[in-house]
This record gives structure tokens, C-alpha cells and sequence, in this order.
């Protein structure tokens, strides 16, 4: 029998999806008032001095995987917020290594601080442990899923240089499939009215989860394939699906003269593919001469490992290292939040993502299918007893998914099996017309020949 996991006991932020865009702005003018009281004299980006509002806190940083800037920016944040840190930035040295759990890990480091900033390998982890904690979990990345509060730095920095997001064109550059960095980028983007200009490197396209909930849930339009790569438009209506094509962009570019707004460059992601040696783009100033990017700034959530030319440094453009400076004002404000510490504070917020239909799918241990995603938290050996197969019911038009609860990614294909009926069908089209009630005499399996195994019989179509 699955470990129970207690109730929630107060607000987590695992995706970028978990923050209004009202929480989004909180931040921000937290983070310009940090910037304003406790200024670098000589760059107008840097904290400098400290306060005591966080003297009685403690944060934990629980690394399981290397990290420099993220990690430093929040242990610095908490020390310029008065607060205190401890730290387990190598899992050799942790009892991971022993062969502890991270739901395990979570509660034990929950009774020794106020805030756990957590890194993962796995898709899926922080989410696992926001089940288990019994104090606020902050995602510092979670494999190739999500990096939420990069995106709070990146968007921040977007904003002090262009002022407005709406309808700013950023294009994004690189390992679009396994950099979550990108993942939360472009949520954040679509929401906030930005278009969005893929750039992948071959094979490395936006996953395809993500590049449906683009379009299907955050209503952007998907331009035809061009020189630049596929456009994603957000509409002026933003509940308004708009999902018909949209010419190409750069016959638009050279009739309009409009250009690009922002150049995000991502790194290879190489602890993430299999394939070691891969034809990669690279950025540099012969690149960014073209006319379209003359007054593009240039950003890169770093470490960058030749893909962007250390000669462009010196270019106006280029906002990278103003952007990391940013890591720590923005960390303040997001911790000072969670913490209450501003007399302000975020916790009724229920998410980015439109409201389900039904409730959570909490499928019983042992039965039926997993999520499909192969590096998810679920199929990690030692998490086993602590994860159930969990999935949201998501309902878009005529197409009924599952969404799993931890790693987000959606399975589209799947049979639902009746537990009272022993029948099953691949009707996905059941679920829509199924009541709460009736949600839970359903598990759900792979493909036919797993419901066979397991004792269901198909179902026979009904009459004409």
C-alpha cells in the first residue's frame, strides 16, 4: 500500500503556471523596490546591502543536480533578505546515496527550515515533493519540465528592457525539446501576449505537449514554416481560440520592417540526450547583424558552452550577465512572498492552467498505466512507494487526454476500462460524458493487449 501523502500545508511553486499573472507583477515591483533600497552603486542591476526581514527563516537548497547560478542567487537572496541557509548541493554527500527518497528527504528537511529550493533529474520531482513537504517547495528545475523561476528573471529582464510584452517578438534559439528553462519561458510568454519565434536546432523542436497547450489552451496562432522558424501569435482576445495560419514571417519582416524584440539562446542540453555529438546552431555577431535583429536583446539563462560567441559580450545587446544579477532580487521578492515577509503574500491562487472538469484521477496503486514519459518521477526505483499513477482529464474541443499530475506531459492514446463492467474501450470520448462519480470506476490502459492481460473484455459498440 502507497504511503499516504499529507495534505498540503501551504503554496508551492513548481511551474510557472502555479503564479497569477497578478503574482507575476507582485514580484516584479517587489524585486525594482529591492533594486531601489538596497542599490549597487555602480550597476543599477546588482543588490548590494542587506536587510534583517528574513532574520528569523531558514532556507534549504536540495540539489540533485550541479548548479551554480541558481543555487547561489537563492542562497544569496535569503543572506540579503537576513535570512539563514544550509545547503545539500551534492547528492553523493546526501542520504540519496544511501538510497533515500526524495518524499523521505523533503520531510526531514522540512523540520530543519521555512522553504526548500529543490533541483531534480527527474520530470515531475518538485511536484512530488510538494505532496510531501510540510513547508513551501520552490522548483530550481525538475528535469526537461520546468524552471519557473528563471522565467520570473528572464521576463523581468524583458521588461526593464522593452517596458511592454505585448506582442513583442522574442525568438528562442537552440534545445527547445529538453531545456526546461524554454518550457517555463514560453508559458510565460503566451500568457503575457509576446509572440513567440522557435528556433530549433535540428531535432530539437518544442515538445509536443507543449507545443499543443501553446496553441490549444493559451490560444496562440502557429504560423507556416519560414527561414526563422514558426511563429506563435498570441491573439488579441486571449480565451479566443485563434488557431488558423498566419503568413510567413519573413515576407511580414520585409514588408512591414518589423523586427525581432529579443533573442533567447539556449545551450545544448546534453545531460538530456542520448546522442552526444549533434549539429548545433551557433549565435554570434555575424549572426545577429542582420537588419531584423538590430535592436534585439540578446539574453541566455547560462551556463552558455559555445553556442552564443564570447564576442558579442561587449555589444550593447547583450543582457546576459544583467540577467543573472537579476537572479537574486527576483529570489528575494518571490521568497519574501512565500514567506509573508512584505506584509504581502499569494496563497489562494489555484494556477495558470483553465480550470478542470474533473477532479484529479487518482488511479489505484497497481493497476493500470503509467505516465508515458520515461524520465517522469513515477518510473524512479526509489520514489515507488511514495507516487501514484495521477492524471488531470483534460477536455479540449472534441479530444480527451490525460495530463499527468507530476511531469505535465499528455497522452492522448489510451483505453479506458470499466472496473464494474470488466469491459474496455479506446472511446476516449467516454470521459466526456462520464460524471465524477463515474470517473472512478474507470482505470485507465496503454493499448488493448494490457486491458486483455488483465481480465477486461472489449467492449461491444452500441446499437445504431
Amino acid at each position: 500500500m502507497a504511503a499516504k501523502a499529507p495534505a498540503p500545508a501551504t503554496r508551492h511553486i513548481v511551474s510557472i503556471n502555479d503564479l497569477s499573472d497578478h503574482d507575476i507583477e507582485s514580484i516584479f515591483e517587489i524585486a525594482q523596490a529591492y533594486l531601489e533600497r538596497f542599490p549597487d552603486p555602480n550597476f543599477p542591476y546588482r543588490i548590494r546591502r542587506s536587510t534583517n526581514l528574513a532574520s528569523d527563516f531558514i532556507l534549504a537548497s536540495l540539489f540533485y543536480e550541479p548548479s551554480t547560478r541558481t543555487r547561489l542567487s537563492f542562497e544569496s537572496a535569503m543572506l540579503r533578505l537576513g535570512g539563514d541557509v544550509i545547503t545539500s548541493a551534492d547528492p553523493l554527500t546526501s542520504s540519496a546515496a544511501k538510497g533515500e527518497s526524495l518524499a523521505d528527504s523533503v520531510r526531514v528537511v522540512g523540520n530543519y527550515a521555512d522553504v526548500i529550493v529543490i533541483r531534480h533529474p527527474r520530470d515531475g520531482a518538485a511536484r512530488l515533493a510538494a505532496e510531501y513537504s510540510p513547508i513551501p517547495i520552490i522548483n530550481g528545475g525538475d528535469g526537461s519540465h520546468e524552471h519557473p523561476t528563471q522565467t520570473l528573471c528572464d521576463i523581468f529582464t524583458l521588461k526593464r528592457k522593452k517596458k511592454n510584452l505585448k506582442r513583442l517578438k522574442v525568438a528562442i534559439a537552440g534545445d527547445l525539446k529538453g531545456s526546461r528553462t524554454i518550457h517555463s519561458f514560453v508559458y510565460a510568454l503566451a500568457r503575457l501576449g509576446a509572440h513567440i519565434v522557435p528556433m530549433p536546432a535540428p531535432g530539437m523542436e518544442l515538445p509536443a505537449h507543449v507545443d499543443r497547450r501553446l496553441r490549444e489552451e493559451f490560444h496562440c496562432t502557429f504560423g507556416r514554416q519560414g527561414s526563422i522558424g514558426a511563429l506563435y501569435m498570441t491573439p488579441e482576445e486571449p480565451h479566443q481560440p485563434a488557431l488558423f495560419a498566419e503568413p510567413d514571417f519573413e515576407f511580414e519582416y520585409k514588408r512591414s520592417g518589423e523586427k525581432i524584440a529579443a533573442v533567447y539562446v539556449t545551450r545544448f542540453q546534453k545531460e538530456r540526450w542520448a546522442e552526444k555529438d549533434q549539429s548545433y546552431p551557433k549565435i554570434d555577431a555575424k549572426f545577429l547583424r542582420e537588419s531584423k535583429y538590430s535592436q534585439a536583446s540578446v539574453l541566455h539563462p547560462l551556463p552558455r558552452v559555445g553556442e552564443l560567441d564570447v564576442s558579442f559580450d561587449s555589444d550593447a545587446r547583450a543582457v546576459y550577465f544583467e540577467q543573472a544579477a537579476y537572479g537574486v532580487p527576483i529570489r528575494m521578492a518571490l521568497i519574501s512572498l512565500m514567506l509573508g515577509l512584505e506584509g504581502k503574500s499569494f496563497e489562494t491562487f489555484q494556477g495558470g492552467f483553465q480550470k478542470a472538469r474533473w477532479p484529479l484521477y487518482d488511479q489505484p496503486l497497481g493497476l493500470g498505466m503509467r505516465c508515458c514519459n520515461p524520465n517522469c518521477i513515477v518510473h524512479d526505483a526509489m520514489e515507488g512507494p511514495y507516487v501514484r499513477n495521477k492524471f488531470h482529464v483534460v477536455s479540449i474541443g472534441d479530444s480527451v487526454m490525460l495530463r499527468c499530475m507530476y511531469c505535465e506531459n499528455d497522452v492522448d492514446r489510451f483505453v479506458v476500462a470499466s472496473k464494474k463492467g470488466k469491459w474496455y474501450s479506446a472511446d476516449a470520448g467516454l470521459l466526456a460524458k462520464a460524471s465524477t462519480q463515474k470517473l472512478k470506476d474507470f482505470v485507465f490502459y496503454q493499448n488493448d493487449s494490457d486491458a486483455l492481460d488483465n481480465g477486461y473484455h472489449s467492449r461491444k459498440p452500441a446499437a445504431a
